[in-house]
């Protein structure tokens, strides 16, 4: 059995605006799209945290943090 989708189609509204809803299979193709983009930039994010991070230790064991005291 063969799952009929739905084809774009267009809602007007009595104050005379209209909508375009997308068919399902472009919904799914964007739907897609942007959990991808969301994914790659929660990967992104983490990996400037841990680069972050490493930095910070770099600096805090050659003298060059952030902390004003020793000036």
């Amino acid at each position: 059995m063969i799952k009929e989708s739905k084809k774009r189609y267009k809602e007007e509204f009595e104050e005379g605006s209209e909508l375009l809803w997308p068919s399902e299979k472009e919904d799914s193709i964007t739907r897609k799209f942007y959990r991808d983009i969301s994914h790659l930039s929660k990967k992104s994010n983490i990996q400037k945290k841990k680069t972050n991070v490493i930095i910070q230790i770099f600096k805090i064991i050659f003298g060059r943090g952030g902390s004003p005291v020793k000036k």
